[in-house]
């Protein structure tokens, strides 16, 4: 008699398929091994430091995930670095990037952001923002020409230009259309790349501490440096070019970009898959759109003085600016105090997938830098560099590995005492060399798909990392070329 209770056997199809995957993982495994025992410690990896970058982009781009490739391209670095001891790597990798400040302050910054968002989404305060926007703007041009507009407007810095547009944007970009993969798309272009030609950014001071460090500027004029050479960062002119004229439907649909497209026109502007900040209105007191839109735009404009009065420092704003809207709230009964923290909490815990992914990128950093990855690539091409081409080549290579590592801060703090004494020596121009490194901060992180503007912007948005990566890759690749181009003409 045949037992219902039993668990149904695999086809063979997806048996056949599931060994295959074993059979590559063990070799790859064993590949890994074999490096690691064969490796002489304290000599370079050479070429083999490139291996679990090129693991982690071929699965990414495979399996259209993101934290899990991530978190394999890290144990296949450690396996190299010593097989024997792989676990304790992992703890220990672990370990130091979450005690770095760095990823301290994205994690209490990406948090609380959420949670602001989500505060603001379940009084009501977004959702009247954005009505007052649906009786205003008149159509999907006119849509997408606003997001541009709104992501120079909030230059200060990326993480909260990501954030606060691409949520208080959905619904009119869902009115008309548009999908969540161009909404990504518009804000990111409007994020990074503007931050680097703005001076008073969190781009700016960190570059411009750099510039202070490595000696290109005297103490207190780094920022004097960074703005002379403004109008060589060719890549944030160009982008802003580019999104300007897909905003006006100048520039057409290419590639993902016109498949996502055409799913919107069809009715669904969200893609399948995702996970973002979709919370019920519970407000206590109703309020009028009027009142809703100065409860928005408060609590912003707080945000963004708290950030320039702190020194730009986001974290002391969205603290600030959380502070100010419960207040602002409770003294008009929108919301009890239990709902605002329950509304922030839920806010908090849909970022974490996104955080997680950028945890992963600093994971993959730290094990490339043991591996030594950008000294070999910058070592290697030096050499045979000559003045002519000397800002192109460095900002093609330098986009590459943001791009392959989403290490933008880490990566220029190694780079930049390599670059500027060649630069010197071949007589290279200071602010040309200093635009091509920022341009290639800005392109690497604006096309990578595990960086954290391209995290946050797609959480915001409401896609994925992958799907906003692949769509805006052809939109950052005209940026590239025209960057490139513009570099090779100017040196």
């Amino acid at each position: 008699m045949p037992n219902d209770n039993a668990m149904p056997l695999p086809s063979s199809d997806k048996l056949s398929k599931k060994i295959g995957y074993l059979l590559g993982f063990a070799t790859l495994v064993i590949l890994f091994i074999y490096i690691g025992q064969n490796h002489v410690q304290g000599e370079s990896f050479g070429w083999l430091s490139i291996l679990p970058t090129c693991i982690v982009l071929g699965i990414a781009f495979t399996t259209h995930r993101s934290a899990e490739p991530l978190v394999i391209g890290t144990v296949a670095g450690l396996i190299m670095l010593n097989p024997g001891e792989t676990v304790p790597g992992i703890v220990e990798v672990t370990q130091a990037v979450l005690v770095d400040p760095t990823i301290a302050w994205i994690i209490l910054v990406c948090g609380l952001m959420g949670g602001l968002i989500a505060l603001l989404e379940t009084g009501g305060s977004i959702f009247n923002f954005s009505r007052v926007l649906l009786n205003k703007v008149k159509s999907k041009e006119q849509t997408m020409l606003i997001t541009f507009c709104l992501g120079i407007l909030i230059f200060i810095d990326d993480y909260l230009n990501a954030l606060a547009i691409s949520t208080s944007m959905k619904l009119l970009t869902d009115k008309y259309k548009i999908s969540r993969e161009k909404l990504a798309y518009l804000v990111d272009s409007t994020a990074a790349p503007v931050c680097i030609l703005v001076p008073f950014s969190t781009w700016a001071v960190y570059f411009g501490s750099l510039l202070e460090s490595n000696g290109i500027a005297e103490s207190g004029q780094g920022l004097a440096i960074y703005i002379d050479a403004i109008p060589y960062m060719a890549y944030g002119w160009a982008t802003l070019a580019v999104v300007f004229l897909v905003a006006i439907r100048k520039l057409p649909d290419l590639g993902p970009m016109k498949a996502a497209e055409q799913r919107a026109q069809a009715g669904q502007p969200k893609p399948d898959g995702v996970d973002e900040i979709d919370l019920e209105l519970v407000q206590d007191k109703q309020t009028s759109d009027l009142m809703g839109v100065i409860n928005f735009l408060l609590p912003m404009f707080v945000l963004v003085i708290a950030s320039w009065l702190y020194g730009i420092d986001l974290l002391a704003g969205v603290i600030v600016a959380i502070t100010f809207t419960i207040g602002l709230y409770w003294l008009q009964n929108i919301l009890s105090i239990t709902k605002m923290f329950d509304s922030m909490f839920k806010g908090f815990k849909v970022m974490l997938v996104p955080l997680a992914t950028v945890i992963g990128g600093f994971m993959l950093k730290n094990v490339n830098d043991q591996l030594g990855l950008t000294q070999y690539i910058i070592d290697t091409i030096v050499p045979y560099i000559s003045p002519a081409i000397f800002p192109a080549v460095i900002f093609l290579v330098l986009t590459a590995m943001v791009f392959a590592t989403a290490s933008i801060w880490g990566l220029f703090a190694v780079a930049m005492p390599i670059v500027f004494p060649v630069a010197i020596a071949i007589g290279t121009p200071m602010p040309i060399i200093i635009g091509a490194l920022l341009s290639a901060a800005a392109a690497g992180s604006h096309s990578c798909f595990f960086s954290d503007s391209t995290v946050l912007s797609a959480q915001g948005s409401g896609c994925t990392p992958i799907q906003h990566a692949r769509t805006q890759l052809p939109y950052t690749l005209i940026g590239i070329a025209i960057t490139a181009i513009f570099f090779l003409i100017i040196a």
